[in-house]
């Protein structure tokens, strides 16, 4: 067994995407700080994920066809450096919850299952080699933060970013652009962040109602309102470049999908973390959003988003399945 004292359990939430899930796998088993266990959380994927994940030997009995609720079971693999047994808890969503509801049940059973650290990830991103682990548990020795997070670099092309770092009132984009080992107080959740315990026993699990697109901000803001993070750059991760689209309009950038799922998800949720952390910005936000939209004659848009705020306004979860789903 390893040396190390202290367990770490990756957290993989998965839907649909059953070849980069394998990629992802793969890459934790060649971890030359070996992990202990993953909580692979599926969330109802339809795509045979659980046929090639028996084929591909990471769980040794398929779930049942029909759930009326989560299944769990635990299996073995072993770590690919040193041959260290990794537990994998495979848990079989009965409905897809979204990527909020995955963390938010792979967060929670790990947690439980009293894992020291978590290794949160989808299952569209992985270590961009087998060094990420440790290089993120070494800097943890030498600087105590408790969410550490790996600097995430375009699939497409890892010398770009895959996600922006905003520091310091400056927008970077690619490595080139950076001038630091470190940037505290600003991390892009779900994407390689490892997270203590105490951090969890502290600011609780991440939020399931918000389903996709502002689940890993809500939580950020938890985070970071009590704990101090950072992203340290000499440990990457690799993932597809951001996917969210933005229109210009009088100099004002808008984010807007053309896609019912995610534009009404971004707007309520964005509506409701506007209003438990910066309500001016909620102001804003509904002015902004009403103007661009009736000025550029989207009215379709127009009334999803107001739609999509007064739900995250007074609290109502749940209608973007019945609605768009």
């Amino acid at each position: 067994m390893s040396s190390n004292k202290e367990t770490v359990c990756a957290v993989v939430v998965t839907y649909n995407r059953k070849e980069l899930l394998i990629e992802c796998l793969e890459a934790l088993q060649k971890q030359t700080r070996p992990l202990q266990a993953i909580y692979l959380i599926d969330n109802a994927s339809t795509d045979k994920t659980p046929e090639l994940l028996l084929e591909k030997g990471y769980i040794q009995e398929l779930p049942p066809k029909e759930l009326n609720e989560p299944w769990e079971k635990e299996f073995e693999i072993k770590n690919l450096t040193n041959g260290d047994i990794i537990k994998v808890h495979y848990v079989r969503m009965n409905e897809n919850t979204g990527g909020a509801g995955g963390f938010h049940e792979g967060v929670k059973r790990a947690y439980e299952k009293e894992y020291d650290w978590l290794w949160l990830m989808d299952d569209d991103g992985k270590p961009f080699n087998n060094e990420t682990l440790i290089k993120l548990r070494n800097f943890h020795k030498i600087s105590g933060l408790l969410v550490l997070q790996p600097l995430v670099v375009s699939k497409e092309n890892t010398k770009d970013l895959a996600f922006k770092i905003l520091f310091d009132k400056k927008e970077f984009y690619s490595i080139e652009d950076l001038n630091n080992d470190i940037y505290y107080n600003y991390i892009t959740l779900f994407n390689g962040t490892l997270i203590n315990r105490k951090v969890i026993a502290t600011i609780g699990f991440p939020n399931k109602r918000l389903f996709i697109w502002g689940d890993e901000v809500e939580y950020f803001y938890r985070i970071k309102n009590k704990f101090k993070t950072c992203i340290y750059t000499k440990s990457l991760f690799i993932h597809p470049k951001s996917r969210m689209k933005s229109k210009r309009f009088l100099n004002q950038n808008f984010i807007y999908q053309n896609n019912n799922l995610k534009d009404y998800c971004f707007y309520r949720n964005r509506t409701f973390l506007y209003l438990k952390f910066n309500k001016f910005k909620l102001f804003m936000f509904f002015i902004k959003y009403n103007l661009y939209f009736l000025f550029t004659f989207k009215f379709d848009a127009f009334f999803l988003f107001n739609k999509a705020f007064y739900h995250g306004v007074f609290n109502i979860w749940g209608k973007e399945k019945n609605c768009f789903l």
